[in-house]
């Protein structure tokens, strides 16, 4: 135990020497290219008597556009971060009591040649013309929000968090509105409430950054510079927002959400009658402070959650599908992103889910109700705390379960934090388990620099086990180094053999130590039609706790990204396996390799992805390579055609032959998926997915209608049906339909 002590402290002494470094170079690299732009806006100050002449319509009409501040001299971040966009912005902020308001005018696209996939809500930010301000209120450099609108007016809003990641995953009531002008361009106007905002109670200043993507032109450009090696939603390139006064507390903050349900589901295996089903609850936000919220939940619906994407599983372990549940999703990173993607000491989808002892399959289990407590207390400190309550059912075995987590980050230095968490899942019901309890607490470091050239982390995590003292730890580190030209990582992983959390969290494997390191450098032509070619390697090697190699993989990679927004690659690997436990390579219940089998496999891959502003695009990738004593070749991609901007047709495919020698089963799976997104406004929404997946033996059909009457106050109508893959036999189908709506107190 000692020796992971004195490890953890060497890293943690290791990184913090990164933590300090001197400010982001985007400066410099204005003044050598005599770029004029400045780093701050003054917001103008509306009367109550100016505030009714707001009109948000797109139009920029009104007087207070013609007294406001203009900034403008955008700068690219992608194809090259050394010229002025040539699809130039100009924007204009104001507010008043009640909101914050944008103006932009975007220039640059004289015959409004729009790349615009949907007027969907939460589009593809990529895939379309749009409009962004990133919001830093706090200032950390590590949190905050964005909202974008796209050409044709649909709307998207998301979080920031660990500096430079985004989720759009978070629903929020604000207004804009959209316009075309004669000479090509297109205006944009934003009203967004303070309630909407988590903001300091005494601050005039906040850190702020407006984004453009013309996707026709291929040109993502910002305000203040970003460098090209980073997203343009990294809050270390902000510039400064001031107020004439602090933001006040705008009245009171309280939202109640309630919801009306209703299903019929009829299970033709068993031949049993449709049943029918009615459901009330509802959801409470509540604005503590302006920074801290509280959020409620009683009997909570997640009937129209989209169904995850399926996959071929041809691993030896669990496969991860992200939470989309809308209660887990809003300061989701406070809670979720503890430890890292293969051991996640807290895992929100384990909550509601329970096994049927009678079947011994997993099955839904209501939620009762939950709160989150969550948000800023100052720039500072990021608190968070979640209580969830789970039903019982005693004739299907599954037994209620009390859910709570604790979080705290705490900034240091300019944009590092020291995080804890702890874990309880509690048994609440009469019936007895031989695991009544799990519990777990961990402490990490994260690091990030303020030019975000250095990032890391490290951590400890510890479970409470009944019966269970000994191996029931994990720990980590990683540190990177990122660049414009040159990247490289390295990145170690240690996990106990009794670390059993998978009731509470997400563990791939235990018992191991893990070592991934990569590398790569991009070179940038003067000339032709490559935007960037890249090289990169890759190393990962598991051992057990004794140090005996388990699995191995090398890779070297080739890439190219062109102007036109196509791209492609290739690459070559050798992966050494050793088995642990006896394995199908097919996952078709066929004859196992034993335990203590090795294999050396060597292999190599192809991907292309075509020009995506075309509307008709597809992308692709193939790999062959062998197979434990066989051979394996995969094909997969997806065919895409855009009716912008109403919607889009996809069709995707993932194809798998496995060639093995007799007694081992070979195998040929499909997984066939057509989707059908329509837009028929901005309000009226139906998405149709179908899924044919060979291995899992089924055919799925969900089809989802949607109408946004009010600001985040919806109607679904969902359609869900599995079929049998050989004569399209119905196995079941469900219809649900819900409203929700959302009231301001």
């Amino acid at each position: 135990m000692m020796k992971h002590f004195f490890f953890l402290f060497f890293l943690f002494f290791h990184f913090s020497l990164f933590s300090q470094t001197t400010p982001n170079e985007t400066q410099t690299i204005i003044k050598e290219n005599n770029f004029s732009t400045k780093d701050s806006v003054s917001l103008y100050r509306l009367s109550a008597q100016k505030t009714a002449a707001i009109r948000i319509d797109g139009r920029l009409d009104e007087q207070i556009w013609q007294n406001a501040q203009v900034v403008t001299g955008f700068t690219q971040n992608f194809p090259t971060d050394t010229l002025l966009a040539l699809s130039q912005t100009k924007v204009q902020m104001a507010y008043d009591e009640n909101y914050l308001y944008i103006a932009a005018i975007c220039k640059g696209n004289p015959k409004q040649n729009y790349v615009i996939s949907s007027m969907r809500r939460d589009f593809s930010w990529s895939r379309n013309d749009n409009f962004s301000i990133n919001l830093d209120p706090f200032g950390d450099g590590l949190n905050g929000v964005y909202f974008a609108v796209s050409a044709v007016g649909a709307q998207l809003e998301g979080l920031i968090f660990e500096g430079d990641r985004a989720s759009s995953d978070w629903d929020n009531k604000w207004y804009s509105a959209v316009s075309d002008l004669p000479d090509g361009s297109w205006t944009c106007e934003i009203a967004i409430p303070f309630k909407t905002l988590r903001y300091p109670k005494n601050k005039s200043k906040w850190k702020i950054n407006f984004v453009r993507n013309d996707a026709h032109r291929n040109e993502r450009s910002s305000w203040i510079p970003v460098p090209i090696q980073f997203s343009t939603v990294s809050l270390a390139f902000a510039g400064e927002l001031t107020f004439e006064e602090n933001i006040k507390k705008a009245g009171s903050n309280i939202s109640i959400i309630p919801y009306l349900a209703g299903s019929a589901t009829k299970d033709n295996i068993n031949n049993t009658p449709y049943k029918t089903k009615g459901n009330i609850g509802g959801d409470a936000k509540i604005a503590v402070t302006p920074s801290l919220n509280l959020d409620l939940t009683v009997n909570p619906d997640f009937s129209q959650v989209e169904v995850d994407q399926q996959v071929t599983n041809l691993s030896r372990f669990e496969i991860f599908f992200p939470e989309r549940r809308q209660f887990f999703l809003e300061n989701s990173d406070l809670f979720a992103n503890f430890g890292f993607s293969r051991m996640r000491p807290f895992f929100s989808r384990r909550i509601g889910i329970a096994k049927d002892t009678i079947t011994g399959e997993n099955v839904q289990n209501p939620i009762l109700y939950g709160a989150r407590l969550s948000g800023k207390v100052n720039k500072d400190w990021r608190v968070g705390l979640l209580n969830i309550q789970t039903g019982q059912d005693a004739e299907k075995g599954i037994i209620g379960n009390n859910y709570t987590v604790a979080a705290f980050q705490r900034q240091v230095f300019s944009r590092s934090n020291i995080a804890g968490i702890f874990v309880n899942r509690q048994e609440t019901s009469s019936q007895n388990s031989d695991k009544p309890y799990t519990r777990m607490a961990g402490l990490e470091y994260n690091l990030q620099s303020e030019d975000s050239k250095w990032r890391g982390k490290i951590f400890y995590h510890h479970a409470f086990l009944p019966n269970k003292t000994k191996g029931t730890f994990a720990h980590a580190g990683f540190l990177a180094y990122n660049t414009r030209k040159f990247y490289a990582s390295w990145n170690h992983e240690l996990v106990g053999e009794n670390y059993d959390i998978n009731d509470i969290g997400y563990v791939r494997r235990k018992g191991l130590w893990r070592f991934e390191d990569w590398a790569g450098y991009n070179f940038y032509p003067k000339k032709g039609k490559i935007q960037k070619h890249n090289f990169h390697v890759y190393f990962n090697t598991y051992t057990d706790l004794n140090w005996k190699t388990t699995d191995r993989n090398i890779s070297l990679e080739y890439n190219a990204d062109l102007f036109n927004t196509s791209e492609m690659g290739a690459g070559f690997f050798n992966d050494y396996t050793y088995l642990f436990s006896s394995f199908d390579p097919t996952n078709s219940d066929g004859k196992e390799f034993e335990e203590g089998e090795k294999f050396t496999n060597t292999g190599g891959y192809f991907y292309f992805n075509s020009d995506s502003r075309k509307r008709l695009n597809a992308s692709t990738s193939t790999s062959y390579r062998t197979y434990f004593t066989g051979t394996r070749f995969n094909i997969d991609g997806t065919i895409r055609y855009r009716f912008q901007p109403y919607g889009q047709f996809a069709i995707s495919f993932d194809h798998n032959i496995i060639d093995l020698p007799e007694p081992y089963n070979d195998a040929n799976f499909w997984i066939i998926s057509p989707r059908l997104d329509v837009s028929f406004s901005r309000s009226l929404f139906l998405t149709t997915f179908l899924q044919y997946n060979t291995q899992a033996d089924n055919v799925n059909l969900n089809a989802r209608f949607q109408w946004r009457f009010k600001p985040v106050s919806d109607f679904f109508l969902v359609y869900s049906e599995n079929y049998l893959p050989e004569n399209f036999g119905s196995k079941n189908r469900a219809i649900v339909a819900k409203i929700s709506y959302w009231f301001n107190l």
